[in-house]
């Protein structure tokens, strides 16, 4: 594996690390949505990470790092609230709110955020190996 290779991986990772604070972002937008059923109800979304790491070309170049292979929606029951009121109750007046919890989201979001800030700090420690690199051959 050369030292470019921490790049990729690096990069690789700051894109999943986006995507998961994305999915935080979505699923606090719609925390307050409520709905006239269950299943209509917003359900709270997690990407899920995949770790790369592959062979290409029958070579001896490896290509790694992480990829995002899917959603994963959350089974936790939405609260069914009384609410006569909302235009969107059913006919009992229940309406059911998103599953999500905010401050849950909150932390993954910051979680999200630093591991993203450490790979912004990978890159640029690379980056000052590489150069220190190039200047021994002058």
């Amino acid at each position: 594996m050369s030292m470019f290779s921490v790049l990729g991986i690096s990069s690789s990772a700051m894109n999943a690390q986006m995507v998961r604070m994305n999915a935080s972002a979505s699923n606090l937008a719609n925390s307050s949505v409520v709905a006239t059923t269950e299943a209509m109800a917003y359900k709270a979304r997690k990407p899920i990470f995949q770790t790369v790491y592959e062979q290409a070309n029958n070579a001896d170049i490896y290509r790694a790092g992480v990829s995002v292979s899917g959603m994963l929606q959350s089974k936790k029951t939405n609260l069914k609230q009384f609410d006569e009121s909302n235009p969107l109750a059913d006919k009992d007046g229940f309406v059911y709110q998103s599953n999500v919890n905010s401050v849950e989201e909150m932390i993954e979001m910051t979680a999200a955020s630093r591991a993203y800030q450490t790979n912004v700090e990978i890159i640029k420690t690379s980056k000052k190996l590489i150069l220190g690199t190039l200047r021994l051959g002058q």
